[in-house]
């Protein structure tokens, strides 16, 4: 339990990108195999800022959604599922609210592939 509560103390801040795609790839590992297992063609990555350089955006998905899709097949690039580091580390006071502002965010652009768009997404409250 010690443990648990010092890690929780931990600054975001401190968290280099090594350490922040470890905290991603956990955070996947903890969504419901349901949701993962339809993504087809998408990989996940993490960046330091949007293009634009702001710490507005924590996530975005970079492709075409599946109720979208025309014609999609072999050779497609795939979709990304992109998290931004210090977006996300400047919007957590510590290690725990990161945790779960990145399971937010995953769920949030996942949501994305699979056709939600941000206003139902607001109604279901993963927003």
């Amino acid at each position: 339990m010690a443990d648990e509560q010092e890690h929780a103390s931990i600054d975001p801040a401190t968290i280099d990108a090594a350490a922040f795609e470890v905290l991603v790839i956990a955070e996947l590992d903890e969504l419901p195999d349901d949701m993962i297992d339809g993504l087809e063609n998408v990989i996940f990555v993490t960046e330091d800022r949007p293009e634009d350089g702001s710490l507005d955006i924590l996530g975005l998905y970079d492709g075409v959604a599946l109720t979208e899709r025309d014609r999609y097949g072999f050779g497609e690039l795939p979709d990304r599922i992109i998290l931004y580091r210090e977006p996300l580390l400047a919007a957590c006071a510590d290690l725990d609210e990161l945790k779960d502002e990145i399971h937010v965010t995953l769920v949030h652009e996942i949501a994305h592939f699979y056709g939600i768009d941000d206003d139902h997404l607001h109604e279901l409250g993963w927003a």
